[in-house]
């Protein structure tokens, strides 16, 4: 770059500056000067994005226009395409080589590396040798297919039958679980069109069971091995903190466990209440193998040491009922019965005249309308002290609750429960019905204190389980022996003592 005043050296430096080197540029002469020095402003390609709607603009795109019809006049068009040469196919070693160093689709016959092609060297083999023992493991879908899952591994049918009849002796095949290995060794066989021999299959049976299937000479033999179990429960303690649940998890309780650690001690205080240096004390039932495995049952213990009180609950299993107890076998104290049937009061308690005799008597209930064939269910825990057939009441069901108080259903129509059988608050006990001296589909539900009827709607009152005599003796033992469980295993001395 320079400026145009340095191309008039001599107006600066005159003749002293031509001695020093520089020369001054020749005249441009020819056709193409003498028609710049004509039409000095004249560009063969203007700038079609400035000076828009003049006359060089439009020039400039006229001349654009040309040049692209002209490239497209000279194209020789889609219809007419352009033909090259192409190389023969490869055939013979060629092609083997050729396709082993290509890169290729798996689906046409791709493969990893540089394989070698062919030559006369090669011998080909009349048989394939086999391995001689083929190890493998299968997963068994349900104890039931076990000789379908050996043969699908390569066991003959009748091998197959025969294993799964001598697992069948030993443990039941439907208690095999879904998903247990079964580890196969499968043996050298004579002739290719006969199945491999089953020579060993082992699996675990049972938590505490393994079971191995060895050949001994042409028949299989059943070895039973059984694992040693510790039943020890799992104790876990620890402060509540900010969040029971989470420190809890924390300490290693499982979450099952603390789900129902937390439901069982709301049942008797508010959780609310538990407040953050309150102290946890969780036992679950444990089951720890000889081989390292560890699985974790139902919660048997929940206590809690702090600002709202001591607290131990017990799990107590009675009659395939679980209750929990606290430490002086008092049960969960349970509120005001729960109505029996899903409909509303037709006829309350007291004096009435009777739809169907015609006079006046008392009326020892209430009569609850409700579709035909509506479950009935207990109004508290019980035991059935009658079902059956009672006079004007129809079909009957009389239940005995703690503390002297019982109920009674009448006028079902099918009775679902016997005598001296035990029910649970909630459970359908009889379905609605029209039976006895009834003038449509209704039940008739009473109360007792001590033997007399009394108004349902005017009782309010807990029931309280109380364990006595054997079962509180059997109750104090089995507490003793939780609170003697150590703390993560150790063997420390055990600080807490029962209520």
């Amino acid at each position: 770059m320079f400026l145009r005043s340095d191309q008039g050296i001599e107006q600066a430096g005159g003749a002293a500056a031509l001695s020093f080197g520089r020369a001054l540029p020749a005249p441009a002469s020819g056709l193409l000067a003498r028609f710049h020095e004509r039409y000095p402003d004249f560009e063969l390609a203007p700038d079609l994005g400035s000076r828009i709607g003049t006359g060089d603009w439009w020039r400039g795109t006229a001349t654009c226009a040309t040049l692209l019809a002209a490239v497209v006049l000279l194209s020789p068009g889609f219809e007419r395409p352009i033909y090259g040469a192409v190389p023969p196919a490869l055939t013979g070693n060629d092609a083997a080589i050729a396709q082993a160093q290509a890169i290729a689709p798996l689906g046409q016959g791709s493969k990893t590396g540089t394989r070698l092609a062919a030559t006369a060297l090669v011998t080909p083999l009349t048989d394939t040798p086999e391995r001689p023992i083929l190890q493998h493991s299968v997963t068994l879908g349900s104890g039931t297919a076990l000789a379908a899952a050996l043969q699908r591994s390569g066991v003959g049918r009748a091998e197959a039958a025969q294993a799964a009849d001598l697992v069948a002796g030993a443990v039941s095949l439907a208690d095999l679980n879904s998903g247990t290995q079964l580890d196969l060794t499968l043996g050298r066989r004579s002739d290719k069109s006969q199945p491999r021999p089953l020579e060993k299959l082992a699996f675990r049976a049972r938590f505490d069971l393994s079971l191995e299937l060895v050949r001994s000479g042409a028949s299989l033999a059943l070895n039973e091995i059984p694992i040693a179990i510790d039943h020890t429960p799992l104790r876990i303690r620890g402060r509540v903190g900010d969040s029971l649940y989470r420190s809890a998890r924390a300490a290693g309780a499982p979450s099952k466990a603390v789900e129902a650690y937390i439901r069982s001690i709301a049942t008797r205080m508010p959780i609310g209440r538990v407040g953050a240096d309150s102290e946890f004390d969780i036992i679950v039932e444990q089951a720890k193998a000889a081989t390292g495995e560890v699985q974790l049952g139902n919660l048997l213990f929940a206590g809690l040491n702090g600002g709202a009180g001591k607290l131990q609950l017990v799990r107590w299993e009675e009659e395939g009922r679980t209750t929990w107890y606290d430490g002086r076998g008092m049960g969960e104290r349970k509120g005001q019965m729960a109505m029996p049937a899903a409909g509303r009061i037709s006829s309350t308690f007291g004096l009435r005249r009777h739809p169907v005799l015609g006079f006046a008597r008392m009326h020892k209930g209430l009569d609850i309308a409700a579709g035909y064939g509506s479950p009935i269910r207990a109004a508290n825990d019980g035991t059935v002290a009658f079902a059956g057939r009672n006079g004007g009441y129809g079909n009957f069901v009389r239940l005995n609750h703690s503390g002297g108080m019982g109920s009674g259903y009448g006028h079902m129509s099918r009775i679902a429960v016997s005598n001296g059988q035990r029910v649970a608050r909630g459970q359908v006990i009889g379905y609605v019905g029209s039976t006895g001296i009834s003038t449509g589909p209704h039940l008739h539900y009473e109360l007792y204190r001590n033997g007399i009827a009394i108004n349902p709607r005017s009782v309010s009152f807990s029931v309280v389980d109380q364990l006595g005599g054997g079962d509180l003796r059997a109750f104090k033992s089995k507490l003793a022996q939780l609170l003697a469980v150590p703390i993560g295993g150790t063997r420390n001395k055990p600080t807490a003592e029962a209520e």
